[in-house]
């Protein structure tokens, strides 16, 4: 048995985020994506937590149904914090999620966090003015059963590895209360392959979500947990690595994989930050080191050199050489779509198309990982499914993001399949 899950989005209360961000609407495009397990997001603002509180059920696992829509969907409670502070002379900006298994918990945690003077009306990612050591220690202090995943770690302003405000190590974070650290977020900008050569967290469950600041992208990476779920089988799998496969966005069309210099549209790789130095060429300027320039800081000489091999099979699945839960890469099907036809993802024919073949073929995630040739030629046409095998197989073309900056990855319109 295994489930998919998206344990890293936000709600409406959610600065910068989308209004649509309903139960509702991500319960019924979670169907689409195929999607089995969500986050609840945000239940630190007081508004939506008694929106929570008045739309779900409690299954008796930790798990709670939702009222509204019948399809299956499930939700955890989870949340994402920000702790800004100082440590070791320096400011820090760390981003947690934060998973529990009821609604009592749920109370005493942010009773516990207005008592020490932090505002969770303002924001639904609430900021935090306590160290992520002592956030950590809080929640297990409540409830021993509470889950902590430091967020997307790799980026540079908020990840806990991030070049702007992060630590060298897990230890240096969490100090005394690390072992509890059992899983971590790769982010948008990584992905597996680029966190396996790190010592410290090899015995740490490596997870992917969408991080979703709009129901359109749920689902960009997600977590595929072996077992049936419940919150202890999901506490259990963190802790043992019980993860089939995790869907990755491609890391490069993250908006802090290269380095860079937005306002200049300067753009480098490690190694040509590591000849050119950190400063933008064209204004002299401090640039952004993004997330490959951080990894390639893990290794000796500062290059990816030492990067662990891999090896990629034929159904586009990236596999270690040490039995770590394997991942795919996939570009959403709604941009598959619009390049091939030549349109926006947000058209009305764009739109169209991926309605009609997620009806006639089932969810997004089978349709880009498994339904097989014949199927996908018979109702997408065969343009359109030359396209989702290419992208399935990594056939394609790659402009990376930098410095806040999205990059952009398209189907190789030159394949052939």
């Amino acid at each position: 048995m295994a489930y998919t899950a998206d344990l890293h989005l936000h709600s409406p209360y959610a600065y910068a985020c989308s209004k649509h961000l309903t139960l509702e609407n991500v319960s019924a495009r979670a169907k689409v994506k195929g999607i089995d397990l969500l986050a609840t997001a945000d239940f630190t603002h007081p508004k939506w937590r008694e929106d929570l509180r008045s739309k779900l059920t409690p299954r008796g696992d930790g798990l709670f149904s939702f009222n509204g829509i019948n399809n299956g969907i499930i939700f955890l409670l989870g949340a994402e914090v920000s702790c800004i502070y100082s440590q070791g002379g320096r400011p820090r900006r760390v981003h947690l999620l934060v998973f529990v298994p009821d609604f009592a918990t749920v109370d005493r945690l942010c009773h516990r966090l207005t008592e020490k003077g932090n505002n969770l009306e303002s924001d639904g990612r609430p900021i935090l003015k306590m160290s992520a050591r002592d956030f950590t220690g809080m929640a297990l202090d409540i409830n021993p059963a509470a889950v902590i995943i430091p967020a997307h770690v790799w980026t540079p302003w908020y990840g806990v590895f991030g070049t702007k405000s992060g630590f060298d190590s897990l230890e240096e974070c969490f100090l005394d209360i690390t072992p509890q650290i059992r899983a971590i977020e790769t982010g948008l900008s990584s992905d597996p392959a680029m966190i396996w050569p790190i010592d410290e967290l090899s015995q740490r469950t490596i997870v992917s979500f969408s991080d979703a600041h709009s129901p359109g992208k749920l689902g960009r990476e997600l977590t595929v947990f072996q077992g049936e779920p419940s919150y202890q089988g999901f506490a259990e799998a963190l802790a043992s690595q019980g993860v089939e496969y995790t869907v990755e966005f491609y890391p490069e069309e993250g908006k802090y994989h290269y380095s860079g210099h937005r306002k200049c549209g300067v753009r480098q790789t490690p190694e040509e930050t590591q000849n050119l130095g950190s400063r933008c060429p064209v204004c002299g300027r401090q640039i952004t080191l993004g997330v490959l320039h951080r990894i390639a800081s893990a290794y000796s000489g500062g290059t990816l050199g030492n990067l662990m091999p891999t090896k990629t099979d034929e159904d586009g699945f990236v596999r270690s050489n040490l039995g770590r839960p394997p991942f795919i890469r996939l570009v959403p099907l709604e941009e598959i779509i619009a390049g091939t036809l030549g349109r926006g993802p947000a058209t009305k024919g764009v739109v169209t198309e991926y309605n009609r073949l997620t009806q006639e073929l089932g969810s997004e995630i089978k349709i880009l990982t498994s339904v097989g040739p014949p199927a996908l030629e018979r109702v997408a046409g065969e343009k359109l499914a030359q396209s989702i095998l290419r992208a399935r197989a990594g056939d394609v073309v790659v402009e990376p993001g930098f410095d806040g900056v999205f990059g952009k990855v398209q189907v190789n319109p030159r394949g052939s399949y």
